[in-house]
Formats: structure tokens, C-alpha cells, sequence
């Protein structure tokens, strides 16, 4: 008996040691994994945005790049180990590959959506808290992983888009914003006076300091876009903050009414109605009821 038990410790003691060094070679390469793609991240000089940005785009990537190699540095050790346990590694490899290979035959969209989602992340196109713009759908961006990209639209929904399946994207954050407000005029309205009463507003909104602070251009007037013999109409362009031309086009609007009110210059009420399938005359006496 004690001389079975000396056989199996001595065979136990060399295995626990080999596995033991296993175990700390791969703790090891896992912490010098972690010294190496923490050098990727570019930690902010500043608050400003780009560079926070910058910082979490590579902080990202270095977390990308840590999680696959640290789960290689895994595998290898556990194929190392599992002849300790008297296990012929040789199948379980030739095993693992055949897995490998049905696995990413059957996963080719995962693998679409992981290969998009890198880009997305590496070339900065957008990062949470961006407003984009995917096909159909408009919304701030709550969630983004290699795999899928979480928005929430003007409806409060979350919706989940996989990676693979974005073509193109508009990123609605960056920079500046833009919007353009149309003014309809009456045929008679003075187009000078017009002109000078949409100037006073769009100054009266340049010097508003609650409001100042979010225009990054403008407004200013582009001229006359449109004329015929119902109407004519000026065309203003006003560049904001990112994300805030839909208030900053409001309020613009609001005061151009306030202003045209306080002049006394009409805005085109004329009503233009067309008839399919009828004739000329019901078209005319249509229009005419509709004048009168």
C-alpha cells in the first residue's frame, strides 16, 4: 500500500508542477497582455470632446484586442495541460477544429456584424451619445458593442441594429448642425421691407444671450427662393450647435411671426387647389370657390 501511494505521488507531484507552471506562465502573458494594449489607450490632455472621444475609442480598441488575445493565451494552456490528465490532445484539437469551422459557417452574420463594428469603433464614425441616422432610424446612440449598435428614436424606443447590417450612417453630432427656415410672402408684400423686418429678427436672435450661445452661423437671409403668382418665398440658413436646429429654427420662426405682426407685413394666405381627373372649368370654378 504505502508503496502505491509513492508511485502515484511521484506521478502526481511532477503533473501538479507542470500544471502549476502552466497556470503561471499563463497569468503572466495575460498581465503583460494588459501592460501592452493599455500603451494603445491615449488618455485626455483636455475636456474637449475630441479628445474624450479619442480616449474612448482606443480604450475600445484596447479592450477588443486584450479580450481575443488573452482568451488564445487560455486556449493554448488548456490544450498544454490536458496531457497531465491523460488526455491525447490530438482528437480534441482536430475536434475543436472541425467546431471552429461549423461554428463560423453557421455564425457568418456574427462575424459580419463583430468585422463592422471594429471599423465603426477604429474610424471614430460614431460613439454613445452621438445622434445618427441608420436607414429609417433617427435617435441618440445608448449602446454600442463590436456586434450591435442600440439607439433610442424620437418615439422613446430602443431599437437594436446588428453592425453587419449598416451601409451607411449619418452622423447628426459632429461639428454643426443646419437648418433652413422658409418664409412665404404674399405677392403684394414689399420685398425690401420684407427683407429688412427677417434681418431685425434674425439679429434679434444673434444678440438674445440665451439663445446666442447655440448658433455657430447665422441666421442669415439667402434671398428669394421661390416666386410665382400666389406667392413668393425668402429662404433663411442658420447653423447651430450639433443636434439643436430643430429649437433654434422654432424660435426663429416664432419671432420672424412676431415681427412680421409688429410691421404689419401679410404672409401668403392664398390656397392652391388641384383637381385630378376633372375638367378645366370644374378646375377653375373650384379655385374660385376656394378664393372667395
Amino acid at each position: 500500500m504505502p508503496s502505491s501511494f509513492n508511485r502515484w505521488l511521484d506521478l502526481t507531484l511532477p503533473n501538479a508542477l507542470h500544471l502549476l507552471g502552466i497556470l503561471v506562465i499563463a497569468l503572466v502573458l495575460n498581465r503583460v497582455l494588459r501592460a501592452v494594449t493599455n500603451l494603445v489607450i491615449k488618455q485626455a490632455a483636455s475636456q474637449a470632446r475630441a479628445e474624450q472621444i479619442r480616449e474612448q475609442q482606443t480604450r475600445t480598441l484596447a479592450g477588443v484586442l486584450y479580450g481575443a488575445a488573452s482568451k488564445i493565451v487560455w486556449g493554448i494552456a488548456l490544450l498544454t495541460a490536458m496531457p497531465e490528465f491523460g488526455i491525447n490532445v490530438t482528437p480534441v484539437a482536430a475536434l475543436a477544429g472541425l467546431a471552429s469551422l461549423a461554428v463560423g459557417f453557421g455564425a457568418q452574420t456574427l462575424v459580419r456584424d463583430v468585422i463592422t463594428g471594429f471599423y465603426i469603433v477604429l474610424e471614430d464614425q460614431y460613439v454613445v451619445g452621438d445622434t445618427i441616422q441608420i436607414a429609417d432610424y433617427v435617435g441618440r446612440v445608448e449602446h454600442l458593442t463590436l456586434r450591435r449598435t442600440v439607439i433610442r428614436d424620437a418615439r422613446g424606443a430602443l431599437v437594436t441594429i446588428g453592425n453587419g447590417e449598416i451601409r451607411s450612417v449619418s452622423n447628426l453630432s459632429r461639428d454643426w448642425s443646419q437648418a433652413f427656415v422658409d418664409v412665404s410672402l404674399a405677392p403684394e408684400s414689399p420685398i425690401e421691407k420684407t427683407l429688412q423686418a427677417l434681418e431685425s429678427a434674425a439679429a434679434a436672435l444673434r444678440g438674445d444671450p440665451a439663445w446666442s450661445q447655440a448658433l455657430v452661423d447665422g441666421p442669415r437671409i439667402l434671398g428669394v427662393q421661390n416666386f410665382d403668382r400666389s406667392s413668393s418665398t425668402v429662404r433663411l440658413q442658420v447653423r447651430t450647435a450639433p443636434t439643436r436646429q430643430d429649437e433654434v429654427a422654432r424660435e426663429l420662426r416664432r419671432r420672424i411671426q412676431v415681427e412680421f405682426q409688429k410691421q404689419g407685413i401679410p404672409i401668403s394666405s392664398v390656397q392652391r387647389i388641384e383637381l385630378a381627373g376633372v375638367s378645366h372649368s370644374s378646375q377653375e370654378a373650384a379655385q374660385a370657390d376656394a378664393g372667395s
